[in-house]
């Protein structure tokens, strides 16, 4: 029987994840399947995988031919490193020992440089987050500076102040000074008669 490493859908709409089955190669997608050995969530950054490790490199072994997406979930994972190992130990190329001391320094390479991106991603978040606070505070100022505008047009307009030179002020009470009104004097009689006339006759 040929048997294929593949994946099964699962989930949602739009929020599809997978598990990792060995199945006859002539059964449905959807279909029985022989044995479940992990799973593969997409919808995480990194993707979350979980894996049989032993169970997968059996399968390897005994013929299973595991699809493209399966294929590069199983590298990443070195089961296809510990096969290609094996294969050398059985070819004579070196023993047992050799083989587990490659494989974990292949995984310790794995490791760090899986750390390296992580720190990478990491950095990159702190700078976008950073990016993003410094134009919020950009934004908040510039809001803070108009309304300290707006605030003292509207005292402004509420409290007028005139301001005027000593020069202005001199001018302006010389100006009322001479359009003030001083009052008439009595006008004098013109002649003497015209001032008998006036005075009251006595007997």
């Amino acid at each position: 029987m040929a048997t294929k490493l593949r994946l099964q859908r699962r989930g949602r709409k739009n929020y599809a994840f997978y598990q990792i089955i060995v199945a006859d190669s002539r059964a449905p997608r959807d279909g029985k399947y022989i044995e479940r050995i992990g799973s593969y969530n997409p919808n995480t950054n990194p993707a979350t995988i979980t894996l049989d490790f032993d169970r997968a490199l059996y399968w390897l072994q005994v013929g299973a031919q595991p699809t493209e997406t399966v294929r590069n979930i199983l590298s990443d994972e070195g089961v296809l490193m510990k096969k290609h190992l094996l294969g050398g130990v059985t070819k004579g190329a070196f023993d047992e020992a050799e083989a587990e001391k490659r494989f974990e320094a292949w995984k310790n390479s794995k490791l760090q440089a899986n750390q390296k991106l992580k720190n990478k991603d990491e950095e990159a978040q702190r700078a976008a987050e950073k990016a993003r606070l410094d134009a919020e505070k950009e934004v908040n100022k510039a809001k803070a500076e108009a309304l300290a505008k707006k605030k003292a047009e509207a005292e402004a307009a509420n409290n007028p102040v005139v301001e005027e030179t000593a020069e202005e002020a001199v001018e302006k009470v010389e100006e009322v000074v001479e359009t003030a009104e001083t009052p008439e004097a009595p006008e004098a009689p013109e002649t003497v008669e015209e001032t008998q006339a006036t005075e009251p006759k006595t007997e």
